[in-house]
């Protein structure tokens, strides 16, 4: 029952800190380093309580996350468990707009990554990005242990040296008068700087597209996923707070660098290195997290006969889907081409995870109301109406942030529309002559 189909050849490298590793890892990344300026601006000191408010559609996201992780894991699982659950055609529709997304992912992590380094080190911008595209594939290919420990050393670094601006900053530069008045702008700014800051907890729930590989799933999924979002809540406070309280809310608004430039305040010649440090730490771990989502995404696809099989090979010494991490790694490198406008890439990424998040939560009502043996089989869950009313409150909340997002800008609504139109063709092929796999495929 814990399995898909061929996830019986993935080796189990995944323990509990490698499930915090891969979800804190992915949130926290390039979003830190930009999203609150711009927040800050908006809701001033209130930009605090705007990242809690953020968080509460992650929060109910999380719960259906960890319910099907706990019930359920299987190798991507966001594919897997709307094509069990919904349809085939949902499965595969919500798997074939991620591929644009995490393409676009790709792209801004790459990118800021080496705007960050080229800080210390004058660097040529698409050699660097597929550098660093190459080291992530080289880090997930030789087996899922080498990726959750270098993901596991990336995480560590960047949490000292979070520690290291927070408790620093935090006792010599703070000045409380920076959080004075506290709603400069009302209540309607804080409100209005939230969507702004969801994207901190994107990807909190990363560790279960590798659900097949996480040992004793069951347990450490639910877990893993409570852990890494909490820490990564107390994180963007903690930050927020001390860069909040050294620049204050209008400096801090304005900043392109908001962390580097709090930094330099209180830290001086050293600020420089160490901030641009964390960044490099933050964002290669998020490219490394990324791989290792992507491409069980298309293994599961692969394996339910929704893309050719070959994409669900299993290397027999490294046991990892190695044909499904090139394809990302070349779905990465076609990236390059993309134009590098990040407002552009940041809702092409969004959107499709909204649909996913949407797509997840409808599962886990789904689950709680037609199928008694998984519902009893989770070792998290909640009593089935509470669970009903949060997977059908994080649906609801999901496509009501894909809705806001179309006033910023239309342009990747239009281009993932094009793409799913792509996607009706590619299926069609896939499916002339033979009937489609997936409810056989993707799980018991």
């Amino acid at each position: 029952m814990s399995e898909g189909a061929g996830d019986e050849k993935l080796a189990k490298g995944i323990d509990l800190g490698g499930v915090i590793a891969m979800g804190l890892g992915t949130a926290v990344g390039v979003s830190i380093f930009s999203a609150i300026a711009p927040a800050a601006a908006i809701a001033g000191p209130a930009m605090l309580l705007s990242a809690l408010i953020a968080a509460l559609p992650m929060y109910l996201i999380a719960v259906s996350y960890a319910f099907l992780g706990s019930a359920l894991p299987v190798s991507g699982a966001s594919f897997a468990w709307p094509a069990r659950f919904l349809s085939p055609n949902w499965g595969f529709f919500i798997a074939w707009a991620r591929i644009i997304a995490n393409m676009g992912a790709m792209v801004v992590l790459s990118l800021v990554l080496v705007r960050y380094a080229s800080m210390l080190v004058p660097l040529p911008v698409k050699p660097t990005m597929f550098l660093a595209l190459l080291l992530a594939l080289l880090l997930n290919l030789f087996g899922v242990h080498i990726a959750t420990r270098a993901q596991k050393i990336l995480l560590t670094g960047m949490l000292i040296l979070f520690a290291i601006f927070v408790a620093w900053g935090g006792a010599t530069a703070v000045n409380f008068d920076h959080f004075e008045p506290m709603f400069p702008e009302g209540w309607q700014g804080m409100i209005a700087a939230t969507p702004l800051l969801m994207g901190l907890f994107f990807g909190i729930e990363a560790a279960t597209e590798a659900g097949a590989e996480v040992a004793n799933s069951r347990r450490t999924i639910p877990l893993g996923i409570a852990l890494s979002i909490g820490s990564a809540t107390l994180l963007y406070l903690a930050v927020g707070f001390v860069a909040l309280g050294v620049l204050g809310a209008p400096a801090l608004g304005a900043s392109q660098a908001p962390i580097l430039d709090a930094a330099k305040q209180f830290m001086g010649p050293v600020a420089t290195p160490l901030i641009v440090l964390a960044a490099v730490l933050s964002i290669g771990k998020s490219l490394n997290a990324m791989f290792a989502m992507f491409s069980r995404s298309l293994y599961a696809m692969g394996t339910a006969g929704m893309l050719p099989a070959a994409f669900a090979r299993v290397h027999p010494r490294w046991k990892t889907p190695y044909v499904a991490l090139i394809a990302v790694f070349a779905i990465g490198c076609v990236g390059l081409f993309l134009p590098m406008e990040l407002t552009f890439l940041f809702l092409a990424v969004n959107i499709p995870n909204l649909l996913k998040y949407a797509s997840i939560c409808l599962s886990a009502a789904r689950v709680t109301e037609r199928h008694p043996e998984l519902y009893a089989a989770a070792a998290f869950k909640l009593a089935p109406g509470p669970m009903r009313l949060v997977s059908y409150a994080g649906t609801l909340c999901a496509l009501a942030l894909i809705l806001v997002g179309f006033e910023a800008d239309w342009r990747p609504y239009a281009l993932l529309s094009g793409w799913l139109v792509v996607g009706v063709v590619f299926r069609l092929v896939m499916t002339r002559g033979r009937r489609p796999a997936a409810h056989q495929d993707v799980g018991p």
